[in-house]
């Protein structure tokens, strides 16, 4: 039998080894940033071109490399980081498996420039598809420059897997921030498209945090601070009020190096428990230095998970560190029993003395007197409020010849409390004496027809209402906006403002006017009709959020989504009690609907019930 089995060529290796480094454009973002770090740089710069699909280079001024060295650099498991398979339980450096350099060369264009510093002249080296096209010598500053172009050039079928450009920044945005954060000794730069995105100079941790995500985020940051034999914890929590709907700003650093982990996660969660909603996240930046023996980094391709050897320990100290800092900053509501609320004197009357009340007292009145009913009303005033009140029914001579002998006070009907949970402004009266629709457990409509009922879910069926109002609005772009008499003034992180400022033209056709933009503070002047002046803000961070997590790319995608979430957000939600002209109003638009069986979601919007499945119930 002929044999079957043979060795790979290098260059097919190479690319099945980068499909488990290189997925995407932010995957070569990272190996590089790493590289630069580990390089000892003070300053990088990152440039990225068409969501780095053209181009992703960075650019350091670390220790750069001989010519030897460049050369040796792109063969695969070629490291300076370790010698021996004991080095692997006391990395402190970055990359260490010596598979990057090689892999990204094998499904791109690089161009490396590198230069040590007490050399004069460095070296440029080409290479396309794990083949060396040059290398010269060139003059060039100290550090290295690594320029990846033509991403997947070679595998058509893997760049047609990445998608749209928007999206494919968003990822390389969110790397860029993992390895930001976790160095703010180092300056960083980011170019996108030949524009400035970001300017970090070099500041400590609290810093660094608002220079990426705004001033806004300063305010809601909570100091944790924890030293034990085991970890040393330090970082910042966000305030429970400023937990988001949505996984946002959640970063876990382990030795400076950004990981992904549903356990410590759980802890954190656990640490906000009753300070939160179920279904809100809070944020937090959290650094845990630990004994590089005590964890493997070396069980994922991308370093992002880690293992620890006491997990549990680590757990406990994780939550009871954030719940001692939640407590210190007094932002857990307490309450004093050792202390007698009935001692303590408000501020605005500390200085002043105690009055002795009087008591006015009406010695005319007679509760026995017989009057009529104007009289009695009149009566019950006059023995309430001072002299200076003497002649004020001066003001109703003539009220009873205007209004007739039979008018009191009795007979005038009060205002009475609106009705909460109403859903729709404009509404016609309707008669509840025929009304045939009934609210179930404050989440179904349940509604009669001639073959038996129809229960709706309440909140999936004001969705599909609103969902194809705003899509209609947003196509013939025919919405009405209410004008603020108050302009609002947002502030927004600089990577929410850019995204902002792609969707404007989107949010103006369905009502939104937006003033001055000037960075990361938005002026609103203007907001669609079913948008309270109290959801602006919490409706474009929802926006915000799904547009950078969807994959959007024509403009009926964007629509689509800007849709979606205004009527997730603003729809009637499980729970709320509607009053039966909302309910018959409701149950009117969604079957004037042109799709009425789902959601926007694609979940069921009623179920019908017929009399013979009522008869069954009963044999």
């Amino acid at each position: 039998m002929a044999d079957i089995i043979k060795l790979l060529p290098d260059h097919v290796a190479n690319q099945i080894a980068a499909g488990e480094v290189v997925q995407r454009p932010a995957s070569v973002v990272k190996e590089l940033l790493e590289n630069a770090i580990d390089a000892g740089s003070t300053s990088i710069k990152l440039i990225v071109k068409e969501g780095g699909k053209a181009l992703i280079q960075v650019v350091d001024n670390g220790l750069g490399m001989s010519a030897t060295d460049a050369r040796l650099s792109f063969e695969r498991h070629a490291t300076s980081k370790i010698q021996k398979a004991e080095d692997l339980f006391n990395l402190n450096t970055k990359g260490f498996r010596g598979e990057a350099l090689a892999s990204i060369a094998a499904i791109a264009h690089v161009e490396m420039q590198t230069k040590p510093e007490n050399t004069e002249l460095g070296t440029i080296l080409k290479i396309e598809g794990s083949t060396i096209t040059a290398q010269e010598v060139i003059a060039t500053p100290k550090g290295t420059s690594i320029a990846v172009k033509n991403l997947f050039f070679n595998i058509p079928a893997r760049r047609n897997f990445l998608k749209s450009n928007h999206v494919e920044l968003r990822h390389i945005t969110d790397e860029f921030h993992r390895v930001a954060l976790a160095h703010p000794s180092i300056a960083f730069r980011f170019y996108n498209n030949g524009g400035e995105m970001f300017n970090l100079p070099v500041s400590n941790h609290r810093q660094r945090i608002v220079t990426i995500f705004g001033n806004k985020a300063n305010q809601k940051l909570v100091p944790v601070n924890e030293d034990t034999e085991v970890v040393k914890i330090s970082g910042f929590i966000n305030r429970p009020e400023f937990a988001k709907k949505s996984r946002g700003e959640q970063f876990f650093f382990v030795n400076d190096r950004f990981i992904k982990s549903p356990y410590l996660h759980h802890a954190v969660v656990a640490a906000f428990e009753g300070l939160i909603k179920p279904n809100a996240y809070p944020g937090y930046f959290l650094y845990l230095e630990v004994n590089p023996a005590s964890i493997d980094i070396n069980i994922h391709p991308t370093k992002t998970e880690v293992k620890f050897d006491d997990e549990h320990t680590l757990y406990a100290i994780l939550r009871s560190t954030l719940k001692h800092s939640l407590g210190q900053f007094n932002v857990v509501p307490s309450l004093d029993f050792n202390q007698d609320q009935n001692l303590e004197t408000p501020y605005a009357y500390s200085g002043k003395n105690a009055s002795q009340p009087g008591v006015t007292v009406d010695a005319d009145f007679n509760p026995f007197q017989e009057m009529n009913q104007r009289q009695a009303a009149i009566g019950s005033y006059k023995g309430v409020g001072s002299v200076a009140n003497k002649g004020w029914d001066g003001l109703y001579v003539g009220l009873e010849s205007n209004l007739g002998k039979d008018y009191a006070f009795g007979g005038m009907q009060f205002e009475s409390d609106s009705i909460t949970g109403s859903i729709f402004k404009d509404q016609t009266e309707l008669n509840e004496s025929t009304a045939t629709t009934f609210q179930l457990r404050r989440k179904y409509i349940v509604t009669t027809i001639k073959s038996g009922m129809v229960v709706i879910d309440q909140s999936r069926a004001h969705q599909r209402v609103l969902y194809e109002k705003f899509l209609k609005n947003i196509t013939i772009k025919e919405a009405v906006s209410q004008q603020l008499l108050f302009p609002l003034d947002l502030s927004f992180s600089k990577s929410d403002a850019i995204v902002l400022n792609e969707i404007k033209d989107s949010l103006a056709t369905i009502g939104f006017v937006f003033g001055e933009m000037d960075g990361e503070n938005i002026k609103v002047s203007g907001v669609p009709v079913l948008v309270a002046e109290s959801e602006v803000g919490m409706v474009l961070d929802q926006l915000i959020t799904d547009y950078q997590t969807e994959v959007v790319g024509d403009s009926f995608s964007q629509t689509d989504m800007l849709a979606k979430t205004l009527c997730k957000t603003l729809a009637v939600k499980t729970g709320e009690v509607l009053d039966t002209a909302s309910q018959l109003v409701l149950v009117n638009d969604l079957f004037a609907c042109k799709e009425t069986l789902v959601s926007p979601f694609n979940k069921a919007v009623y179920i019908t019930i017929t009399e013979n499945d009522i008869d069954k119930k009963f044999i």
